[in-house]
């Protein structure tokens, strides 16, 4: 069965920095699409940031954008979100998705195969 084994997750404060990892087994990596979404209780699950199969194109929310990059080591088998200048409203449960092996389509969560588990990241003010 395929595992989405996220890390990295933990308590901030406003303006630091976390890296997000997230662990694959049982999963064929490099062809997979994969994405972070975030989810609050007050929210729906979000979209944050999708790295296609190939690493070629990365795609970022708009709230994201220039303090988050999402990466992957295909020979790990892991796939990272490097976020900076963190705010309170990043404030969330994050979670990895991977996606249908070559996956080219939008970054919908109602397409998304596998999820991991999540982790919390809290940014104090």
């Amino acid at each position: 069965q395929v595992q989405l084994a996220e890390s990295g997750g933990g308590l901030v404060q406003a303006g630091g920095s976390l890296r997000l990892s997230c662990a694959a087994s049982r999963l064929l990596f490099s062809t997979a699409t994969m994405g972070w979404f975030r989810q609050t209780p007050e929210k729906e699950r979000e979209f944050v940031a999708g790295i296609r199969w190939n690493g070629g194109t990365t795609t970022y929310a708009d709230s994201v954008k220039g303090r988050f990059t999402i990466s992957r080591d295909n020979a790990k088998n892991t796939l990272y979100l490097q976020s900076n200048n963190l705010k309170p409203d990043d404030t969330a449960v994050y979670y990895c998705a991977a996606y249908p092996n070559f996956w080219s389509g939008t970054y919908s969560p109602n397409r998304v195969t596998y999820w991991g588990q999540g982790t919390q990241v809290t940014v104090s003010s």
